[in-house]
């Protein structure tokens, strides 16, 4: 379980100057089993609205894939994603908003869910579009790396290598920053009327001090998201919902608040 500081609430970024950081609780490495726990329990309480998100995440690279094979342009890659980086912030908060419904007592409904967005939007479409930037900024990257492969070498491991290990260093690397500032952001934007920077302030804070658990939960979702692709997409019926929900319950058991809550 996790485990509240006794005296005031740690923070390892203070006085950014930029805004200010919720404090955060300290996790145990495997507390994110607890979350996923009780995600199966709200997916199994709201399954209706839980397979229409999930069959939502299953459609979307469906129809990636489609339009890839269907006509061959890979450049399509590029636009799609950026539609889903715009998209998918608004397809969590929903989830989200699910799982806090029940939190309150209420029944969800797939209706309420989807104004749930509306609740902080400036700052909700702000969040997606730093990450449409980073994904912008990552195939720049890609790109690069690409072009610097000498055009008349011949495609070996051996000649690959190199270009392999940048590509896969570089990537790890913007992953880790991104897991940094996406963690907790949406829900303390769904939640709470505070501004773009104090989330991502307060979520990198989180993840700092609770490397370790929040890694495990990281390597999970990876697991995750590896199981959907190797089932075509089709695990996502059920692995998206579960995994939103979970993100809810972390949030909710990480960062502090004024008075007790409870997520049973």
């Amino acid at each position: 379980m996790s485990q509240q500081f006794e005296e005031s609430p740690e923070t390892a970024i203070e006085n950014s100057g930029i805004a200010r950081v919720i404090p955060c609780r300290k996790l145990e490495v495997f507390d994110s089993i607890k979350w996923l726990a009780l995600a199966i329990n709200d997916y199994k309480r709201a399954p209706v609205i839980s397979l229409t998100y999930g069959l939502i995440f299953t459609l979307i690279p469906w129809l990636i894939f489609y339009l890839i094979d269907s006509t061959g342009w890979y450049m399509i890659i590029f636009p799609a994603m950026v539609c889903f980086m715009l998209i998918g912030p608004y397809l969590a908060a929903g989830l989200y908003d699910v799982a806090w419904q029940f939190e309150k007592k209420n029944k969800p409904s797939f209706r309420h869910s989807l104004k749930a967005m509306s609740r902080n939007a400036v700052n909700e479409w702000g969040f997606a579009i730093l990450l449409m930037v980073l994904m912008i900024f990552w195939l720049r990257i890609a790109s690069l790396i690409h072009a610097l492969y000498p055009a008349h070498e011949a495609y070996t491991l051996s000649s690959l290598a190199p270009f392999l290990l940048v590509g896969t260093l570089v990537g790890v690397g913007l992953t880790v920053l991104v897991f940094f500032i996406t963690a907790f952001t949406q829900p303390i934007l769904l939640e709470r009327r505070v501004d773009l920077a104090t989330a991502v302030l307060t979520s990198m804070n989180a993840v700092w001090l609770n490397k370790r658990a929040m890694f495990f939960w990281a390597f999970v979702i990876c697991l995750s998201v590896f199981i959907g692709f190797v089932t075509f997409f089709l695990a996502f019926l059920v692995i998206m919902p579960i995994i939103g929900y979970a993100s809810w319950h972390g949030y909710i058991d990480t960062i502090e608040v004024k008075r007790e809550r409870t997520y049973e």
